[in-house]
C-alpha cells in the first residue's frame, strides 16, 4: 500500500516538471532556421529565419552575422524590411524577402560559410539561430586519355594505362576508375591510382587521377574509364568519361602460312602471295626460305615485305612448286616461331598432235589426228578449226574425204577442269596437195571495144600456185587460204575482143587454164535503131501490099503468064528507094496477081517482082 502512494507520487511530480518545462519554453523567444542551403555558384542563396516572440510581441531588430575564421563578422542589420549597415563585401547583393528571409545573389565560392540570424525582442531578450551555406559548382565531363605509345605484358613495373581529369567544380569531387565496366581499387603490385587536387584562381577544384595497373594479352581488347562523382542536396551523383584501349604489347605465340589463292588451284603464269601472320603484338619481323633439293634452304626474304608477312611470287612455272617456311622473330624476348606450307604449281606440258599417215594427202585421202599431253591433274581434250569453232572432243579427230576446200589448221585445246584456266593449244597444219584447180572465172562477160573491164580467175591448189594471163595488162593479186586470185585490168582491143583471154595456174604438181570468151555489147542507141528499121520495114511491106491490091483491083497492073513485067525505068538514080518482095506463098501471091478477067496464072512466073517506088 505504502509502495503505491510512492510511485503515484512520483508520476505526479514528473508530471508536473514537464508542464513548468513547456511553460518556460513557451514564454522563451524561438529562432529557426535550415542547417544548410545549397546553391550553384552564380544563384541566388535564400536564407529563412524564422522566430517566435511570446505574446506575438514586435520585435527591435534583426542582425545577420557570417563567421570566418572562428570570428563572427556582422553582415547587415534590418529594421523592418530596411537593411541598415550593409557589409561592404556583400554591398548590393543582400535583400529582405517575405518571412524575414535574407536572400544573397550571385552567390560565389567565398560565400560558403556559416549565416547567424541574430533577433532582438526587447524584454523577451535575444535569440538566434545558423544555417550553414554551401556554395557547389557541377564538376565538367572527364577527360580521358590512354597512354601514347602502348603497355609491354613484360613491363618491370606497373605501367601507367591512362589520365583522367575533371575541371572546374565545388567542392572537391572524387575519380574512379573501371575496366570493361568493372571498378578498379588500388592493389599491392597490380592497380595503382594516383590523384591530384589543383584549386584554380576562380576557387574552383580541377581533379587529375592516373590510372597503373599491369596488362596481359587479353587486355588489347579491354575498354577503360573514369568516373567524377559528387555530393548534392544529400545525394551521390556520377559524370563518365568516354571508353578508351590501351595498346598492349606482347609476344608472338601462333604463326599461321597460307597460300593466296588457293593452293589447289595456282596455275603457271599466276601472281601468288605467301601470307605469313603471327599473334603477337606489333608483329615479329618475317623472314621467308624456299627448300632446295638438297634439303637447304633459299633464303627469299628480299623479294618479301619483312613488316607486312608477304611473300609475293609473280608469273610461278613449275619450278616454283616446293616447301616454302616463314620464320618470325620477336624483338622483345628474341623467340622465334616457324610455319612452312607446300606450294603446288599445277601445269600442262608436252602438247603434241601426232597425224597419220604423216606423208603428204591428197584429195579424197582421210588422216587421223592424236593430241597428247602431260599434267599432274586431269585433263579435256577439244578440237577446233581455224575459225575457233569446236569440231570434236577428245584426243582424237579423225577427217576424211579431203579436199583443197576442206584442208585447215586445227588446234588440240588441252584444259585442266579441276584448275580453272589452265589450258594449253597445239596447231597442225592439214595440208591437201594436188594440182591446181580453178573455181571461178568472170566468163562470159560482155564487153565493149575500148572500154576498161576487169577479168577474174580464181584457183584452189597445193602448194601455192602461180597465175599468168596471155594477155597484157594491170593485174593484182591476192591469196585467201589455200585460195589464189588475180583481177587483170586491160583495155578491150578488137583482138581481145575477138580472141578472148585465157587463164594458166599452175604449181609443181601441175597445170590448169581456163578461156574467158568476150562478148560485144551493143549500145542501147544501135538497139534502139535497128528497133526502129524494122518496124519502119514492116509498114513499107504493109503499104506496098496495100498498094499492089488496089492496083490489082483496077486493072492498072498487066500481068503475063511469062513470069516478070519490068515496071522499073533502067535511068533510075541510085538514091532512090527500091524494094524487092519475095513470098514463098504462091497460094496468096497467085491471088494478088489475078487478070482481069478472074484468070490466075502460075505462081512460077510470079516468084520475083520489082516495084519503082520512085513515082
Amino acid at each position: 500500500m505504502a509502495g503505491g502512494r510512492r510511485a503515484a507520487g512520483l508520476a505526479l511530480g514528473w508530471g508536473c516538471c514537464c508542464l513548468l518545462l513547456c511553460c518556460a519554453a513557451a514564454s522563451k523567444l524561438e529562432v529557426s532556421m535550415p542547417a544548410v542551403v545549397e546553391v550553384e555558384r552564380g544563384g541566388t542563396a535564400r536564407i529563412e529565419c524564422n522566430f517566435y516572440i511570446p505574446g506575438n510581441d514586435s520585435y527591435a531588430y534583426i542582425q545577420w552575422f557570417y563567421m570566418e575564421r572562428n570570428n563572427r563578422v556582422k553582415l547587415c542589420r534590418i529594421m523592418g524590411s530596411e537593411i541598415l549597415e550593409e557589409n561592404a563585401d556583400y554591398k548590393g547583393r543582400l535583400v529582405v524577402g517575405e518571412g524575414n528571409a535574407l536572400s544573397i545573389s550571385r552567390v560565389t565560392m567565398q560565400d560558403t560559410r556559416t549565416f547567424i540570424c541574430q533577433v532582438e525582442a526587447g524584454s523577451h531578450g535575444m535569440g538566434e539561430n545558423h544555417t550553414e551555406l554551401r556554395v557547389y559548382k557541377l564538376p565538367e565531363t572527364p577527360e580521358v586519355t590512354a597512354i601514347s605509345g602502348g603497355v609491354s605484358v613484360h613491363s618491370s613495373e606497373i605501367p601507367q594505362i591512362a589520365h583522367c581529369m575533371s575541371r572546374n567544380s565545388f567542392p572537391i569531387p572524387n575519380v574512379t576508375w573501371y575496366k570493361n565496366g568493372e571498378q578498379l581499387h588500388p592493389k599491392e603490385n597490380k592497380v595503382k591510382i594516383l590523384a591530384t587536387v589543383t584549386r584554380e584562381s576562380s576557387g574552383l577544384y580541377t581533379v587529375s587521377s592516373n590510372l597503373f595497373a599491369r596488362v596481359t594479352r587479353e587486355d588489347r581488347n579491354s575498354s577503360y574509364h573514369c568516373t567524377v562523382h559528387y555530393w548534392l542536396r544529400g545525394q551521390r551523383h556520377a559524370v563518365e568519361s568516354r571508353r578508351v584501349n590501351v595498346t598492349v604489347f606482347y609476344p608472338a605465340e601462333h604463326v599461321t602460312l597460307q597460300v593466296m589463292p588457293s593452293s589447289a588451284l595456282v596455275k603457271e603464269g599466276d601472281n601468288v602471295k605467301l601470307v605469313c601472320e603471327a599473334d603477337g603484338n606489333p608483329a615479329p619481323v618475317f623472314s621467308f626460305y624456299k627448300r632446295e633439293l638438297d634439303d637447304s634452304w633459299q633464303d627469299l626474304s628480299s623479294l618479301a615485305d619483312s613488316n607486312s608477312g608477304v611473300l609475293n611470287l609473280h608469273d610461278v612455272r613449275k619450278s616454283s612448286s616446293g616447301l616454302y617456311k616463314c620464320q618470325t622473330l620477336d624483338l622483345d624476348d628474341m623467340r622465334q616461331l616457324e610455319k612452312d606450307v607446300e606450294l603446288v604449281v599445277n601445269y600442262i606440258e608436252g602438247v603434241h598432235v601426232k597425224m597419220e599417215p604423216s606423208s603428204p594427202l591428197q584429195e579424197g585421202d582421210s588422216v587421223r589426228l592424236s593430241c597428247d599431253a602431260h599434267s599432274p591433274v586431269a585433263l579435256d581434250y577439244q578440237w577446233r578449226d581455224e575459225k575457233g569453232k569446236k569440231v570434236a572432243e577428245g584426243n582424237q579427230l579423225f577427217l576424211s574425204n579431203l579436199t583443197f576446200e576442206t584442208a585447215s589448221n586445227f588446234s588440240c585445246r588441252v584444259m585442266a577442269p579441276s584448275v580453272p584456266g589452265l589450258e594449253q593449244s597445239k596447231e597442225v597444219a592439214v595440208a591437201v596437195q594436188g594440182k591446181p584447180r580453178i573455181v571461178a572465172i568472170s566468163s562470159p562477160l560482155y564487153v565493149r571495144q575500148d572500154e576498161v573491164v576487169n577479168l577474174t580467175c580464181k584457183a584452189i591448189a597445193f602448194p601455192r600456185p602461180s597465175l599468168h594471163w596471155n594477155v597484157n595488162g594491170t593485174a593484182h593479186e591476192y591469196v585467201e587460204n589455200q585460195h589464189i586470185a588475180s583481177n587483170l585490168t586491160v583495155r578491150v582491143s578488137h583482138d581481145l575482143l575477138r580472141a578472148g583471154a585465157m587463164c594458166r595456174v599452175s604449181n609443181a604438181l601441175g597445170a590448169s587454164e581456163k578461156h574467158i570468151q568476150l562478148l560485144d555489147q551493143k549500145t542501147p542507141e544501135s538497139k534502139g535503131v535497128i528497133i526502129v528499121a524494122i518496124i519502119v520495114c514492116i509498114l513499107v511491106v504493109a503499104v506496098l501490099g496495100s498498094v499492089i491490091y488496089f492496083l490489082h483491083k483496077k486493072g492498072k497492073i498487066p500481068c503475063g503468064r511469062a513470069g516478070k513485067q519490068d515496071i522499073t525505068k533502067p535511068e533510075a538514080r541510085k538514091d532512090k528507094i527500091v524494094v524487092e518482095v519475095k513470098s514463098d506463098k504462091l497460094s496468096e501471091e497467085a491471088g494478088l496477081l489475078q487478070g482481069a478477067n478472074g484468070e490466075k496464072r502460075p505462081a512460077a512466073d510470079q516468084s520475083e517482082k520489082y516495084i519503082d517506088l520512085r513515082k
